[in-house]
């Protein structure tokens, strides 16, 4: 191989590579900038922790959160149900109760408005059943994630947050984006500032 042939493709693949990595670097780029976005101007909203089965404790160094809004009773769920089994997501409309902490008003799996003195937070993806999920029981409910069940912390002080959501004492300030998407803002113990994440 000539000299001259050798050339184009080693800056051909020098091209390649500084591309890869322009792009990579974008993407992180907006991957920070969107988390920060909604901690920045997100609405703001005050969760109730709830307990969590104690053999699902501390993982790491995060600690598993469970929430009262975690559980949408399906007398709350609006509009059309899907006809068949398979992955769906929700709308699930929060509004403030007289206590401060913010509960589940309505649910949808389609798109909710918006409307004054609530947010709309979006699920993550999860396995619906059919009829058997949205039973006519009065007290039938459906289980659901938001991305905010994972508090990292450092290594060592999980289990004092642990006890304390078990009893109560814990309580997660979020902020909702117009996306729908919820970052944890801050965590409280009796509520006083626990901790606060940064925006970058």
């Amino acid at each position: 191989m000539s000299m001259e042939t050798a050339k184009p493709s080693a800056l051909r693949y020098l091209a390649i590579a500084l591309g890869l990595a322009v792009l990579q670097t974008a993407v992180l780029g907006w991957m920070i900038e969107s988390r920060a976005g909604i901690l920045r101007s997100g609405e703001e909203i005050l969760l109730k922790t709830a307990p969590v089965d104690p053999r699902d404790l501390l993982r790491g160094d995060y600690v598993i959160l469970a929430y009262d809004i975690s559980t949408v009773p399906v007398a709350l769920i609006t509009g059309d149900r899907p006809a068949a089994p398979g992955w769906q997501v929700m709308q699930v409309r929060l509004k403030p109760g007289v206590d401060g902490f913010w509960t589940v008003a309505e649910a949808s799996f389609s798109a909710l408005a918006r409307e004054a003195g609530s947010v709309v937070l979006e699920t993550q993806r999860f396995y619906y059943y059919g009829s058997a999920d949205l039973a006519a029981d009065a007290g039938a409910s459906l289980r659901v994630d938001y991305g905010i069940e994972r508090f990292y912390v450092p290594e060592g002080e999980g289990r004092e947050i642990e006890t304390g959501r078990n009893a109560g004492a814990v309580t997660v300030v979020v902020r909702v984006g117009k996306s729908g998407r919820g970052q944890i803002r801050e965590l409280r113990m009796d509520g006083a500032a626990l901790y606060q994440e940064p925006l970058y």
